[in-house]
């Protein structure tokens, strides 16, 4: 029953017709399903060790041979909150409507390695790198690569890791190097792109969540990351 809400993005009383059961006892199950489930699959997001990253490092990461983690932000649209200020803080200005964020992290193969927490829409994608502990995990020679929105090389050059972002230009035109090497960060950072459309795949991840179920949807993220783990590589 879980798995089938996920994965179709039902509602809760369709839910209830299908297995002949009531409304409430199909909340009460997808919400004591969902924490075990997330619990009992949490093992299938790990974060690797750079041996094991290095020992299947994808042919487009040959210029980037120290790649550690590939990272990006996604949003989930929320229902709108009837309190003023619950609604502004999962306002997101760049999606125009109220949403939930978090942060992922991909190896270089594909596999999600790190899901963060789910937070307020409006929060920004330097504030959540800096607070959701990925950082915490990078160590000392590790390359991080990001889409230049992630303006924390700063935090980067603290644990002695390397920050690869596209360039700016600044207004100008870029250099032939620098095209060369926005193309080549590109044509590696898509995979983080490819994963989390794999994720959005689940639709109750791609309707509107209700807030009655607003505090599992932490655990329906870690569920459906998990299951793509069990997928084919993005990347060989």
């Amino acid at each position: 029953m879980t798995l089938v809400k996920i994965k179709h993005g039902l509602t809760g009383r369709f839910v209830a017709d299908i297995f002949g059961v009531s409304n409430t006892l199909v909340t009460k199950i997808f919400v004591t399903w969902t924490a075990f489930l997330a619990r009992e699959m949490q093992y299938l997001i790990h974060w690797p060790s750079r041996d094991q990253i290095k020992s299947c490092l994808p042919k487009c990461f040959k210029n980037y041979p120290n790649t550690r983690v590939i990272i990006d932000c996604t949003e989930f649209q929320v229902e709108k909150s009837k309190t003023p200020t619950a609604q502004i803080q999962t306002w997101s200005e760049y999606k125009q409507r109220n949403t939930l964020k978090c942060l992922v992290g991909i190896s270089p193969s594909g596999a999600f390695t790190f899901i963060s927490k789910l937070w307020s829409g409006n929060v920004s994608d330097k504030e959540l790198t800096k607070k959701c502990g990925i950082l915490d995990l990078l160590e000392a020679g590790d390359d991080l690569m990001a889409d230049r929105g992630f303006t924390i090389r700063d935090y980067c050059t603290e644990r002695g890791c390397t920050l690869n972002i596209p360039p700016f230009s600044k207004g100008k035109p870029l250099s032939s190097k620098q095209v060369t090497k926005t193309r080549r960060i590109a044509s590696s950072r898509i995979h983080v792109e490819r994963a989390i459309e794999r994720l959005k795949n689940f639709s109750f991840l791609q309707k509107v969540i209700p807030l009655k179920v607003k505090h599992t949807i932490d655990n329906v993220v870690m569920i459906c990351a998990a299951i793509c783990n069990l997928y084919p590589k993005l990347a060989k």
